[in-house]
């Protein structure tokens, strides 16, 4: 479960992480009143669990009481990527005068290795991807022991690594402790900075729990409110294994070892996952369905790849499913399909038949990836 902006910031400053002065509220006249309490001068902040807020025009500042109601005014009520905006959080801004470093720093939970990944980098304050993407030796990646965990020496080599101040290892270390003691899979700040001062703040904050132990942590909400996303409400209500990704590729597969490397796939052939969607061991008409509908009703999905693997399942009879899907749900984005297993000739062929004008089809991952992508980026 994502928590909002506002609640990783509270979970911050309960673990000692300093962070600026900042209220929320629903109401543009309470905001007059916040900005009021905290200076005048005020960072206005949509609270919504994704990303790209500030190109949205979700993050803006606010001169003084007034502005900071006006601005409030504007952003409730906004959608960001498929996100209403029902509560704002206005901050204390730290003047770009007042900074003399910004970094990143977090710890992602790395399944496949059953180990914790400490990511940082010095050059923190914009995305890590773009980073990563272009000057890779900029980002450390160190693994982490869950039995260890990050003491104070392993700070200090996460630190070292990336290239951060001595300052940032109390930080770290605190950070894994929210990690641990809130039951974290993700904790994230960009930018954690340096103020002229030497003092270390958190400005921005993300942390995902791990629902298995949603249990332990009912302050956040309880199982009913697990799906913020509204379309991972609705797949979640079809029964769907579904997770919302930024990107323009809707992914179904079946199995989440396949989906998983579908979506380094698709990645590798420079677009970006949508989603995430396993439909498991069936694929029957209604599921398949189901599927294309949620991922459909995506307004960023360009082109959509079934890659499907056909073991218990045949894949003559993910075919029929599709087939039968394609006359329950309108298809307006193109449709790329790769089968492959048991029965996958015949399940080619169900397809050949059925002869949609917006459905491909691909003998091999790569090339139906690549094909997906190519659609993606021609729409």
């Amino acid at each position: 479960m994502d928590l909002y902006e506002h609640q990783a910031r509270e979970l911050f400053e309960e673990h000692g992480i300093l962070v600026p002065r900042a209220e929320v509220t629903a109401s543009s006249k309470e905001a007059r009143e916040i900005a009021r309490r905290l200076g005048g001068r005020v960072v206005v902040k949509a609270q919504v669990k994704t990303g790209g807020r500030g190109k949205a025009g979700g993050v803006k500042l606010a001169a003084d009481p007034a502005a900071a109601e006006i601005t409030a005014r504007q952003i409730l009520g906004m959608d960001i990527k498929g996100h209403t905006v029902g509560t704002v959080m206005l901050a204390q801004p730290i003047e770009p005068g007042a900074i003399d470093t910004e970094f990143y720093v977090s710890y992602v939970l790395d399944r496949a290795a059953g180990r914790f990944l400490a990511i940082a980098s010095a050059e923190g304050g914009m995305e890590i991807e773009e980073v990563a993407a272009t000057r890779p030796e900029a980002v450390a990646r160190v693994p982490v022991d869950p039995a260890e965990g990050v003491t104070s020496a392993k700070a200090a080599q996460i630190a070292e690594a990336a290239g951060l101040p001595p300052q940032t290892v109390d930080v770290l270390v605190r950070l894994w402790q929210v990690l641990v003691r809130e039951d974290a899979v993700l904790v994230e700040v960009n930018p954690l900075v340096r103020t002229e001062q030497g003092r270390i703040l958190a400005l921005d904050g993300k942390v995902t729990l791990d629902d298995n132990a949603r249990f332990r942590q009912a302050r956040w909400g309880d199982e009913h409110s697990a799906h913020d996303d509204p379309l991972e409400a609705t797949a979640a209500a079809k029964g769907l294994n579904y997770v919302k990704l930024d990107g323009e590729v809707g992914i179904i597969g079946n199995g989440a070892g396949l989906v998983m490397s579908t979506l380094d796939v698709v990645a590798g052939c420079g677009a970006r996952p949508a989603n995430f969607l396993d439909i498991g061991g069936g694929a029957s008409a209604q599921i398949m369905a189901d599927g294309l509908s949620v991922i459909l009703s995506d307004p960023a999905v360009t082109s959509v790849f079934v890659n499907v693997f056909g073991g218990i399942t045949a894949c003559d009879a993910v075919a029929d499913g599709i087939v039968q899907a394609l006359d329950t749900v309108r298809l307006t984005k193109p449709l790329v399909v790769r089968l492959d297993g048991n029965n996958a000739v015949r399940g080619r062929a169900i397809l050949d038949e059925r002869a949609h004008p917006l459905v491909q089809q691909a003998t091999t991952m790569d090339g139906a990836a690549a094909k997906a992508a190519e659609l993606a980026h021609a729409a």
